[in-house]
């Protein structure tokens, strides 16, 4: 019998409980904390800029051209796409659940590089954007000024610059949206001078990318050198240009009389804003905002803790008068959501002891199940640390179900016990925990068995309802397992231990005998409704016409 090896040996079953509740406590530090599970499926979005370019002239000259080539990936559902006027287009691919997100990723990313050569040349120079991450945000921070000194462009430029980068190189973050526009040059040229010079656009952009590039200019005195050569001297050239004047001196074209035609000619050049199609404030004053979406599988509360600490790390170093606040986090009510279930789950345990207590009527025997219920639901989040769970709703939901079942193993191997020292006094609990265990053992397996029978099924239900099923069904079956290797390892060495001899419980203290009073008045009650429900069913089997 395996519960007699473990009745001779209680601090084994002691060791084999504390590992168990060991591996709970550390998967709980580990697990991530969500509202729901992850039923999502997968997406990944690719993004691309096409500067001045309207919402139709994004879909016919960059979102085709990118669609044509999302074939043949693995897991890939759908994708839908999205053009702004603003020059900006947005590709969502769907993929199935279970597909690893870092794949798909890989995969869209390869596709999207056969694109490249194929987009127009200012999308190539502004670059593909190519992110995993939920479509909902997870959170939306803020900056503003509050002193109104500044613009909106100023704060926006702030943000970008200093934060954007920071904040998407944080652990879950998988995608961030800024809501503003930054600093940019901006050129409006003059058709009437253009047409003045014989200048079309397109010979201002020339120049412009011709004039304002890094430039290798190489060095003096390098090998291969003569013998007298002693030194050498790197030469720098101008960089990247950086201000109004800097662009209004833009060489445009040269005159045949030698006169050259300047930016300066043909336009206005200012320092201004990105775009001018969003202006952003808060709480009345110029700010801008950033939203974080959360990375497929990332942990929705710490990865909230992780951008509001460098948020309030950065915040140290803002201009004066600029301030932050958090317009929308979906992190408080996922708190509020997971705290009340946990609520429930502690006030379901207090309700099963005093109940088992009432029942019982023996601080010995309620001792003895109420010791399984820490095991048992700490070994339950070990086994959602190996399925790759979450502590979300739908989990703990499945562990307060789970609370009055768990407990019923250990509570027949004490009531089995109970009995045998009722019918032998002069029996040890020892000998009784022996004899119990070899009647009932069997009988425990079966009620795991049975149990595992209703609730396993669902969990290999397919697509995003199986996965809310399969995280209750896990939850149970798991705790009904636990529940009985607990009866089986741990209750029998408790009852051999704790129990007395019903002679012996007499001697019992004060607390036994102040109750002695209220289990006399329970248990008349109790025998009453016993005869009352057992003549009412001898009535009903008389008259089987009722």
């Amino acid at each position: 019998m395996l519960s007699r090896i473990f009745i001779d040996r209680p601090i084994f079953a002691w060791v084999i409980a504390i590992i168990i509740m060991l591996g709970g406590i550390g998967a709980i530090y580990t697990l991530p904390v969500e509202q729901f599970p992850d039923i999502a499926p997968p997406q990944v979005n690719i993004r691309a800029t096409y500067p001045g370019a309207n919402a139709q002239t994004l879909e016919n000259s960059v979102a085709q051209v990118i669609e044509q080539q999302l074939t043949g990936i693995d897991g890939l559902l759908y994708f839908t796409t999205s053009s702004s006027s603003r020059g900006q287009v947005t590709i969502a691919a769907t993929f199935s659940k279970g597909t690893d997100p870092d794949i798909a990723q890989v995969q869209v990313q390869n596709k999207v590089q056969q694109a490249i050569s194929r987009l127009p040349q200012q999308v190539q120079q502004q670059g593909l954007t190519v992110t995993k991450s939920n479509p909902d945000f997870l959170l939306i921070a803020a900056i503003y000024d509050t002193t109104d000194k500044t613009t909106n462009q100023d704060v926006s430029d702030y943000l970008v610059s200093n934060l954007q980068d920071t904040i998407g190189r944080i652990k879950g973050v998988g995608d961030i949206n800024v809501f503003g526009a930054q600093y940019a040059m901006r050129i409006w040229l003059d058709p009437n001078r253009l047409a003045s010079f014989s200048l079309i656009p397109a010979d201002v952009t020339t120049a412009i990318q011709a004039q304002n590039a890094e430039v290798a200019a190489g060095e003096i005195g390098g090998v291969p050198n003569t013998p007298e050569q002693v030194l050498n001297a790197t030469v720098t050239s101008q960089s990247r240009l950086s201000t109004p004047e800097q662009f209004r001196n833009i060489v445009l074209k040269t005159q045949t009389d030698g006169s050259t035609v300047r930016l300066s000619d043909v336009g206005r050049i200012e320092l201004g804003a990105e775009s001018y199609a969003v202006t952003s404030r808060v709480n009345g004053h110029p700010g801008a905002g950033i939203a974080v979406s959360l990375a497929p599988g990332a942990d929705a509360l710490g990865t909230a803790e992780l951008v509001k600490a460098e948020i309030e790390r950065s915040s140290k170093a803002f201009p004066n008068g600029y301030a932050y606040s958090f317009p929308q986090d979906s992190t408080a009510f996922i708190k509020l959501s997971v705290e009340e279930v946990e609520k429930t789950l502690f006030e379901a345990i207090i309700l099963v002891v005093i109940v088992m207590f009432v029942f019982l009527q023996n601080w010995r025997a309620t001792l003895i199940p109420t010791i399984a219920v820490p095991v048992v639901l700490l070994g339950t989040f070990g086994v959602f640390a190996l399925a790759g769970f979450s502590i979300n709703t739908l989990t703990l939901f499945g562990l307060v179900l789970a609370i009055g079942l768990l407990v019923d193993d250990a509570i027949v191997v004490v009531e089995n016990v109970e009995r045998l020292l009722e019918e032998n006094p002069e029996m040890s609990p020892r000998d009784a925990t022996i004899q119990s265990m070899n009647e009932i053992t069997v009988a425990l397996i079966a009620i795991a068995l049975v149990l595992s029978a209703v609730f396993l099924p669902m969990a290999f239900f397919g697509g995003s309802t199986g996965v809310i099923y399969r995280q209750f069904s896990i939850t149970i079956v798991s705790a009904m397992v636990l529940s009985v290797v607990v009866a089986l390892v741990l209750t029998p060495a408790l009852t051999a231990t704790l129990l007395k001899r019903k002679g012996d419980e007499k001697k019992d203290g004060w607390f036994a005998r102040k109750t002695q009073r209220a289990k006399d008045w329970f248990n008349n009650g109790f025998d009453r409704t016993i005869d009352r429900y057992g003549h009412a069913v001898e009535k009903v089997i008389d008259r089987k016409w009722l």
